[in-house]
């Protein structure tokens, strides 16, 4: 766990441990810093208070505690909040944070902090801590993806009446609306979205009182502390409880599909703001320039976006290896568990704002759009005005390939050949065949719902505006 170490003069884990009534002597050096986990879990130590103070009242609830002893407890737990948030827990030499917490309960409670512990395990205390911080990272996480789509969706609306080559196999092949481009990226963060509140969801279920694997002997209302810490459901089995990580999975998977997606996106910032397409100009904010030369502008923060992805992509692949192979119950491998959700979490709240602020001021540049188009982006649209003339499209498909041909055997465009060229290949081609090529009239023949017609792309906006609306913010 990064080999943490302890304060000078004070070796790490120096501590008393809570299990350690069982062994004789210390732990081997050796040892000391692979047990440790304070350097990542020392993050959970409000979800741990939070957990602790309502297990006190549990407990009291139960009659294990008197109220004084409770009162007491939960006072030691705020004053152990308020030393934490003043001090820090740079000399902490505990293996965790539980243990940080329990000793500095003891030295703000006294002797009645040893009755906190009662029916509580390790296991379930820091699968419902961490399971808090998920749900809370959820939110805050689906918001910033929010943010993005509310950007792309601006975008897209001030692309509606752009028009730029679309591309298939990164070759042109139709033209499109530029909104219907970023359309294109909208759409997939809404699904990310989605899959950030199913995450949240599979998060929301209480696992304390499951003891460390057969569940609690003391009469604790499980219900109340579900309701108490904000759970939606309690869990159904003691055993599953301490070892599911399903959830982080599900949250680790939907931060890798947020990196595709990021990645994806830069990708294509990356390529058109590139002075062979120019398409698009990233703000120079969102740009930096070289050390050696002075005319570079580099798409840093889509190049730095693109990468992190592969931070996102490798933390579902840990989660999931790390689980593939435990047995039953609660297994000290779990502890690794949180690196990864640390990881996903941090590094989409760092990569999300700056996308977002760089989509915001992002500018499309029409003319370099225009200048980049052949008229071969419409040997679809010459297809289709022979299909309208009862021409089977396979053989129209076919006439229209050997007229593409034809003009480049000739250096000329498409568009540039005579109508009798055109009637030398088909005799249903008439002089109205240079009507084909004309952008406008290809984009708003792709009328279908989803296309890249005006009435299509506005449709697809007023959906977005709809579901972005919907999303409820944290």
């Amino acid at each position: 766990m990064g080999g943490r170490k302890g304060a000078p003069g004070k070796p790490a884990g120096d501590a008393k441990a809570l299990w350690g009534g069982r062994f004789e002597g210390g732990m081997a050096p050796a040892m000391v810093p692979l047990n440790l986990s304070l350097g990542i879990d020392q993050r959970l130590w409000r979800e741990d208070i939070r957990g602790s103070s309502a297990w006190a009242r549990a407990l009291g609830g139960a009659g294990v505690l008197t109220p004084d002893e409770r009162d007491a407890i939960l006072a030691g737990l705020t004053a152990v909040a308020v030393r934490i948030e003043s001090e820090g827990l740079a000399d902490a030499p505990e293996e965790d944070i539980h243990s940080v917490v329990e000793r500095m309960l003891g030295e703000a409670a006294g002797a009645v902090a040893g009755k906190l512990h009662t029916g509580r395990s390790r296991n379930d205390q820091s699968a419902t801590g961490v399971r808090m911080y998920g749900m809370e990272s959820a939110v805050r996480i689906r918001d910033e993806l929010a943010a993005l789509a509310e950007a792309l969706h601006a975008l897209a609306a001030r692309g509606v009446d752009v028009i730029m080559p679309g591309y298939t196999h990164l070759q042109q092949a139709q033209p499109i609306r530029a909104a219907h481009w970023a359309l294109a990226h909208l759409f997939p963060f809404l699904r990310d979205i989605e899959r950030i509140e199913a995450a949240a969801d599979s998060a929301s279920v209480l696992t304390l009182g499951s003891g460390a694997i057969a569940g609690c002997p003391f009469p604790v209302d499980r219900e109340v502390l579900r309701a108490e810490l904000g759970f939606a459901r309690i869990s159904e089995n003691s055993i599953d409880a301490v070892s599911d990580r399903d959830w982080m999975c599900d949250l680790t998977y939907g931060g890798a599909m947020v990196g595709v997606h990021l990645s994806r996106l830069a990708e294509d910032l990356i390529l058109f703001s590139s002075i062979e397409f120019g398409f698009v100009r990233l703000s120079d904010g969102y740009s930096t320039g070289s050390s050696l030369m002075p005319q570079k502008r580099n798409p840093d923060v889509a190049e730095l976006a693109r990468g992190k992805s592969a931070r996102l992509v490798g933390n579902l692949t840990r989660m999931l290896t790390l689980l593939k192979s435990l047995p039953t119950g609660y297994n000290r491998d779990l502890q690794e568990d949180k690196e990864a959700l640390f990881d996903t979490v941090d590094t989409l709240l760092l990569t999300l704002p700056a996308v977002t602020g760089a989509i915001e001021t992002l500018s499309l540049v029409p003319e370099r759009m225009r200048d980049a188009m052949a008229s071969e982006l419409l040997a679809t649209d010459l297809a289709d005005y022979l299909v309208h003339r009862g021409v089977p499209f396979r053989t129209s498909h076919e006439v229209v390939g050997r007229l593409v041909r034809k003009a480049e055997e000739r250096g000329v465009s498409l568009s540039g050949l005579t109508t009798d060229d055109f009637r030398a290949e088909h005799e249903v081609f008439e002089d109205d065949v240079h009507k084909v090529f004309d952008w406008q009239a290809s984009v708003d023949s792709r009328n279908s719902s989803g296309g890249t017609s005006l009435r299509a792309v506005k449709q697809q906006l007023a959906a977005a505006s709809v579901r972005l609306a919907a999303i409820g913010r944290g």
